[in-house]
């Protein structure tokens, strides 16, 4: 069907997308550290910050991609409903918290490079729990109702993942560990 053959193609040029954004800063991260071993991406904390900077957005919208944040999430929407039910909910219960575990990953090895950065994935996090159930309202159709519910879920947990980084930036111990 024309339809599917639409989605498809749009699924895999956002995760062509996505994929090449990691690539690069997988790349770029081991150029600067001389080594491809996740240990020594800990020592990005050390380098000049505008480049931990640009890595982390590189990372982010990478694995953000693969996350559904809107507004990278254009591909979810159109996916959902063109894939088989067995393939819509493994799409939603397990490959966009892949992206989700690359995001806690990155911050757990490089760290928060700077503090806005922070700010910046709780307001995408807010945006796209907000904008996700606003979405999933309108819909009648089931399947496009779960990629919208996945957009929202994904929200919820990028707003935690916000809520930690900044509770680690500020040393409120408290909101860190509520955030995570």
């Amino acid at each position: 069907r024309a339809e599917v053959q639409r989605a498809s193609l749009y699924y895999f040029i956002a995760m062509q997308f996505g994929a090449a954004l990691l690539i690069s800063a997988f790349g770029w991260a081991s150029l600067l550290t001389g080594d491809m071993n996740f240990a020594s991406f800990g020592l990005l904390s050390s380098i000049d910050n505008s480049k931990t900077v640009i890595l982390f957005l590189l990372f982010f919208i990478g694995f953000g991609v693969k996350a559904g944040f809107i507004p990278m999430h254009t591909w979810l929407p159109l996916a959902h409903p063109a894939a088989p039910s067995a393939v819509s909910a493994l799409m939603s219960g397990i490959m966009i918290k892949t992206g989700i575990y690359g995001i806690l990953r990155m911050i757990l090895i490089i760290g928060i490079p700077a503090p806005w950065l922070a700010y910046l994935v709780l307001g995408v996090g807010l945006v796209s729990g907000i904008l996700g159930v606003m979405n999933a309202i309108a819909q009648h159709d089931l399947k496009k109702l779960l990629a919208y519910h996945s957009i929202e879920n994904i929200g919820i947990i990028g707003t935690g993942i916000g809520m930690g980084m900044i509770g680690r930036i500020s040393g409120n111990p408290f909101l860190a560990l509520a955030g995570y």
